[in-house]
């Protein structure tokens, strides 16, 4: 089988197992006619269809089907013995045969509750099963079997329930009956009765009237004129007694005999030209040094060479 085809019906069976509830084995009923095809085409059922469905599958089909092959001659012999080999349903027509393609609907009434998978060539037959949601079909088209895509009754049928009811109308009614037995239906209906609540007494502390600070008694507000601009309040902090009193410090007049008297200006007149003498007898201390150093090695380089003169005339 092709990936292509592979896909599509991997696709076509996500579909039904998801809406429709499909599981495996999946159960397949089919007719005289597909056997007859298959035959033609040398297709070997039994073996083709599992590999087709990449699961477990059951292929049967009914007593009206194989009834009707009988009746049918020899020609199609093969066909009525590859069909003898399934499993047979039963069905409604025991007693009084009818032809396959009636026994077929009849099996799968409105829904296809038994969730079966139809294998046919007949076209009328398919035409009124493509009107039932929820029926996949199977047909032989040249050596291949081949998944139909679903029809347009169940796309419809899956987006009705998308959309407005999440629940299928025969889920609805069999989901009643079991409340109904159980009793669920009563309960929801005594928790829906609301009770009337008894008219209490106002809270006594929230009826209180509220108590005034002890305190200093509010200024009244100023009215503020029409061209007046406003102005802001500024709460000034109170001091308490023996704050805010003046630090002690040197009694005001005279200057006390034996010292005399500094102006500020000249203080620091005097601390500047300090701090100059520091920094130039630095200066000067660093300049030696160096000096020092360089006069010591020109007296060494001035020794070696009269030496050097002395030994080598």
């Amino acid at each position: 089988m092709k990936i292509k085809r592979q896909k599509q019906v991997k696709k076509t069976l996500s579909f039904y197992k998801y809406n429709f509830n499909f599981r495996e084995p999946f159960q397949i009923l089919i007719d005289g006619t597909f056997c007859q095809a298959a035959l033609k085409n040398k297709i070997q059922i039994k073996e083709q269809m599992p590999k087709y469905f990449m699961g477990e599958v059951q292929l049967c089909t009914t007593n009206c089907a194989l009834k009707e092959l009988e009746t049918l001659g020899k020609e199609l012999y093969g066909a009525k013995i590859i069909l003898q080999r399934y499993q047979v349903r039963k069905c409604a027509h025991f007693k009084n045969p009818v032809s396959a393609s009636q026994c077929l609907l009849s099996m799968l009434e409105d829904t296809n509750p038994h969730h079966y998978f139809i294998a046919t060539q007949d076209h009328t037959l398919t035409t009124s099963l493509k009107k039932i949601p929820g029926v996949p079909l199977l047909y032989i088209i040249l050596n291949t079997i081949v998944l139909d895509k679903p029809s347009q009754p169940s796309l419809e049928h899956v987006q009705a329930v998308q959309l407005g009811e999440l629940v299928t109308p025969s889920q609805q009614q069999s989901l009643r009956s079991m409340k109904e037995e159980q009793g669920i239906v009563a309960q929801k209906a005594r928790r829906g009765i609301k009770r009337k609540r008894k008219p209490h007494n106002p809270n006594p502390l929230s009826c209180l009237k509220k108590k005034k600070k002890k305190g200093m008694p509010t200024p009244p507000l100023q009215k503020s004129e029409p061209g007046q601009k406003k102005s802001r309040s500024r709460h000034k902090k109170r001091r308490t007694d023996g704050v805010g009193d003046a630090l002690p410090g040197p009694a005001a007049g005279p200057n006390p005999p034996g010292t005399q008297h500094r102006d500020p200006k000249t203080k620091k007149g005097e601390l500047r030209r300090r701090g100059g003498i520091r920094r130039l007898s630095a200066i000067r201390m660093i300049k030696y040094y160096f000096f020092k150093k360089w006069t010591v090695t020109h007296k060494v380089s001035r020794v070696c060479l009269h030496d050097e003169l002395h030994l080598h005339p």
